[in-house]
Order: C-alpha cells, then sequence, then structure tokens
C-alpha cells in the first residue's frame, strides 16, 4: 500500500516544520529522511514517534523497489541530477520540490512524459518565492485579457535566521549572469544590476529592489505566458541593501568565486545585527482589459520567510496526498490557485490587491 510521506531534508530547518505539520495529519506515515540518521532518529523522538527516521542519501543511486510503499516525496534538498526524481517516476510515487535551482526544476521538467506514464505527479515552485510569487502573479494575470510585463519583488528581513543551503544559494546567486524574458525575447542581466523602486504599501513605503536570479521569473514568462517578467530583491535594511548594490559595482561580487571568501560571505550573512524576522512580497502586473490598459499590485506581508514556505509545502502536500492530480510535471501555477493554498493554510497569507 502507497501511504507513506518521505519529507528529503526532513530534519532541516525548513524539513522540520514540514514533518511536524504533516506528522499531526497523518501520524506514523511521514518519515524525515536524510544522510545523518542521529538527526533524523533525535527529530523522530522530539515529536514523540509521530514522525519517523529514515537513513536516505539521494545522491546515491536508490532502488525504486524502496519507493514502492511510498506516496509522496518532498524535496527540501538540492540536487546535482535527475536520478533520484526519476526513481520516484518508476516507482509511481509523487514528488514536491521546494528547492529554486531553475537549472535543476528545468531538468526536471524532462520528466513529464515519464511521470504521465507512471500515474505520478511531481510538483514544482513549491513555496514562498518560488511559489506564491507564481501564484500571484497568475491570480493579477486573471483580471486581464493580455498581459505585457510582470515584476516581482521579494523582501527578505535581516531578523531571520536562514538555513545554511538557503544562505549558501543566496550567496552563489549575488554574482549570476542569466537571462529573462523581454518583450519576448531572452536578454541577460546580472543580480544586484538593474535597481527600480518597488512600493511595499504605507508600513514599509518604497524600497529599492535589484534583479535577482529567482527560478519563478524563469517559470512564468513561459507557462502564464508573459513577454516580460523580472524578479528583484531587496532586505529589509535599506543601508544594506545598497550596500550590496555597490559592493556588486565595485565588482567586489566576483571575489566570491574564491572558496574561503565564499564561505567568509556564508558566515557573515548570520552575523548581521538588526533586522526583523519578516517577509514581503509585491507583484506589479501590467496588461490589457477591455482594450483599456490595467495595472494589478498584489502586496504579501508576513513573518518568518522559512515558515510561510514550509506552510506553504505542507498544505500542497496535503492536496496532493488526498486527492489526485494531472500526472506529469507541473510548475505550481499550472495546477494550482492561490485560494487552493489559502483554503488549505491554518493561517490564510494577508494579500492585498490593487487595481488601477
Amino acid at each position: 500500500m502507497k501511504d507513506q510521506i518521505w519529507v528529503v531534508g526532513g530534519y532541516g530547518q525548513v524539513g522540520q516544520m514540514i514533518c511536524t505539520q504533516l506528522g499531526k495529519l497523518f501520524p506514523g506515515k511521514v518519515w524525515a529522511a536524510g544522510t545523518r540518521m542521529n538527526r533524523a532518529e533525535e527529530f523522530s523522538r522530539s515529536t514523540g514517534g509521530a514522525v519517523l527516521p529514515l537513513q536516505l542519501d539521494v545522491t546515491r543511486p536508490v532502488e525504486p523497489s524502496m519507493l514502492r510503499p511510498v506516496k509522496l516525496v518532498i524535496m527540501c534538498v538540492d540536487q546535482s541530477d535527475t536520478r533520484f526524481v526519476e526513481a520516484c517516476a518508476q516507482a509511481g510515487t509523487d514528488y514536491i520540490d521546494i528547492s529554486a535551482k531553475y537549472d535543476f526544476l528545468a531538468q526536471v521538467e524532462q520528466l513529464h512524459t515519464k511521470m504521465q506514464r507512471s500515474k505520478s505527479t511531481a510538483l514544482l515552485s513549491v513555496g514562498l518565492s518560488p511559489g506564491v510569487t507564481n501564484l500571484l502573479v497568475r491570480e493579477a494575470t486573471m483580471h486581464m485579457d493580455q498581459v505585457e510585463e510582470a515584476d516581482i519583488t521579494v523582501m527578505l528581513g535581516l531578523g531571520e535566521k536562514h538555513g545554511k543551503a538557503a544562505v549558501e544559494w543566496t550567496v552563489d546567486q549575488m554574482n549570476a549572469t542569466y537571462q529573462v524574458m523581454q518583450k519576448g525575447k531572452p536578454a541577460e542581466v546580472q543580480s544586484f544590476g538593474d535597481g527600480k523602486r518597488i512600493d511595499f504599501g504605507a508600513k514599509l513605503g518604497q524600497r529599492k529592489a535589484y534583479r535577482f536570479n529567482f527560478s519563478d521569473q524563469h517559470v512564468v514568462a513561459r507557462t502564464l505566458r508573459i513577454p516580460t517578467v523580472s524578479t528583484r530583491l531587496c532586505l529589509d535594511s535599506r543601508w544594506i541593501t545598497k550596500s550590496m548594490a555597490i559592493s556588486k559595482r565595485a565588482g567586489l561580487f566576483s571575489l566570491l568565486r574564491i572558496p574561503s571568501i565564499r564561505s567568509g560571505t556564508v558566515k557573515a550573512f548570520g552575523l548581521i545585527p538588526g533586522g526583523e524576522p519578516m517577509y514581503a512580497v509585491k507583484v506589479d502586473a501590467v496588461g490589457w482589459e477591455n482594450g483599456e490598459q490595467i495595472r494589478v499590485e498584489q502586496l504579501l506581508v508576513g513573518t518568518k520567510e522559512a515558515d510561510a514556505t514550509a506552510a506553504v509545502a505542507a498544505a500542497v502536500a496535503e492536496r496532493v496526498y488526498r486527492t489526485a492530480l494531472p500526472h506529469g510535471v507541473f510548475h505550481i501555477e499550472q495546477c494550482l490557485s492561490l485560494q487552493d493554498i489559502q483554503d488549505a493554510l491554518h493561517t490564510p497569507l494577508k494579500v492585498t490587491t490593487k487595481i488601477t
């Protein structure tokens, strides 16, 4: 019987929260999986056995037979190849991925036919960004006959302590050169370039945000057929955001290629004083409705980005576990709406919409 849920990276920061939420719904069915059995066992004990421990290394070959009793895998760690996802496909196991590396997600997309054949579903871009950002863009486009442009902006609070993997990914993207869609054509841009003033509402005010290589901009340009899409990032500290932009212009981010400097920068992020444990997401979409130009603004402000990612992932997991979604590989906005997520969350996200 396929009834198990494996959370890979289940004893990590976000993974623990996903396990805990799902363990309450499906006690004895949820397994915190990872390479360090002692960590998994320690976490299992803290849940009173509602979550079970499992030693698993997704970088090594996994026999599909191991996955036969598994209904759903939730992936909370980065992978360099799709071998494990292919094993899920062979076993007819559903798969959810909260990672943000577009290069990897694009590889998973190639498994669409395999997932269809085994009557399983892979859902990508599940979390806050990517995830809720994709759904906010989808929501904005529902007000339009034709969409011209969507700007996604993420503000992260320095008061929140993120897991090491999340910080490493952020640092690695600080000097990235990548392509975005501009007027339907690919254009090369750089992280922390092309600053833009974004209105985060009365409380947070206007902030200057800079391009950043989040995967949502690459995905929704295609899935929602939007000619121009960009994602930008700022921190709740204006001066630190500005300092990072100045460092980029001065060429200092190129030094992140040196392992010792990269390592020091990752550690420094955990030592920055001040800031709030908050996040904000803003979507500004422009298009046409009944022959007139329309602008839709979506604003979401909350506390603890990691908690929000875990809550969304758990809500999606419950939906996938309990109901049948289309078979194949999809990004979240292709199968679910923002309302679907809101209905499943214990505390709905506070989204405000402005149409002009």
